[in-house]
């Protein structure tokens, strides 16, 4: 790679946001860094989120997953900000950044009030926030626990935000996974966790009348809930399409939340949907991928506005058929791919 010793200017269209990014920085934490909301997911070049058309300039691509971007969009001229390094001034169109609205990232302290097994491998943590210290952040969002060795852990807020100035937050066991073996085996209440947040680009547009549909894999149900809760507080009168994946019906942990929801938001229609049903479930619903049952209930999606969130593989098909079958246009397309230390390490 061509050293510099000056930042390169980026410029994002239409918004006409301007950021610098240093030697060797990648676009997306450039933009993190300045506070400039570019759209991104996992940040580790897995699920395609931070993808945005290139018009001008020169990158340089770190590795990458092929489901997060194709040959094909890498030579059309599309650019994975997440592993992109400038070469040159570019200029990027991504028509998600908008005004300066991002709250700012902080670092903080945050102790577990309380601990709910919603399933055998899924538990609710319920953290409470200092009383002396603001934290703000979009219904979607999520944060990163630091570790003491260096790492960190994202996890994506299960509530829209709280004046009682709490989160919840909902982690699914990876057996041998550094943090989780710890929430499950010896976390207790009042224990104090360091965090820092809000991160991520998936939180609700609402400056938009369309229809909405809300896609959730597995504990991709978290930010959801929260995008849930947010509509639930400021009464909308735009249809909700809501459809949760599971492998078997147990999978889909807070359904009976879903019916209050529902009480309260009259236009959310709910379908789930399970992959892997066995006899003994007695499952009579919907079975099949989750992003299918979509299309073969919405097939026109051109009008509709898409919020995705799971896993990569679920996250990357529902972007591909929304667009290919569905004629969803991409820039109303907005996801959060959970994606997981072992993801990581196959990409």
């Amino acid at each position: 790679m061509t050293t510099h010793t000056s930042p390169w200017d980026i410029h994002v269209e239409p918004s006409g946001r301007q950021f610098q990014a240093l030697e060797s920085e990648t676009i997306l934490d450039a933009a993190i860094r300045q506070g400039i909301p570019l759209p991104y997911g996992c940040k580790d070049g897995a699920c395609g989120s931070c993808r945005c058309r290139k018009l001008s300039g020169e990158v340089e691509h770190k590795s990458y997953h092929s489901n997060a971007m194709s040959d094909a969009q890498l030579a059309d001229g599309w650019v994975l900000c997440c592993r992109a390094v400038a070469l040159s001034p570019v200029v990027l169109e991504s028509k998600q950044v908008t005004s300066a609205d991002a709250f700012p990232v902080k670092k903080m302290p945050t102790r577990v009030a309380s601990m709910e097994r919603l399933t055998p491998d899924v538990m609710r943590l319920l953290l409470q926030l200092p009383a002396n210290d603001s934290f703000q952040y979009y219904a979607g969002q999520y944060i990163e626990f630091l570790l003491r060795d260096g790492s960190r852990r994202s996890y994506s807020m299960a509530n829209a935000p709280s004046s009682a100035n709490q989160m919840e937050l909902h982690i699914r066991h990876m057996p041998g996974g550094k943090f989780t073996d710890h929430v499950f085996g010896t976390m207790k209440e009042k224990e104090i966790l360091r965090m820092e947040g809000p991160y991520g680009s998936f939180y609700l547009r609402e400056d938009s009348d369309k229809p909405v549909v809300l896609l959730a894999s597995g504990t991709g149900f978290a930010p959801i809930k929260a995008i849930l809760e947010q509509l639930m507080a400021r009464p909308s009168k735009r249809a909700i399409a809501l459809y949760w994946g599971g492998r078997r019906p147990g999978d889909l942990y807070m359904e009976s939340w879903i019916a209050h929801a529902a009480q309260q938001l009259p236009t959310l229609h709910y379908t789930p949907v399970v992959s892997n049903a066995l006899p003994e479930d007695n499952w009579q619903g919907r079975t099949g991928w989750v992003h299918q049952a979509v299309l073969q209930d919405l097939p026109d999606l051109s009008g509709h506005q898409v919020y995705a969130c799971g896993a990569p593989a679920m996250v990357h098909a529902a972007r591909t058929d929304f667009s290919a079958i569905g004629q969803l246009p991409e820039s109303e397309f907005y996801a959060d791919a959970f994606t997981s230390e072992a993801d990581k390490a196959l990409s």
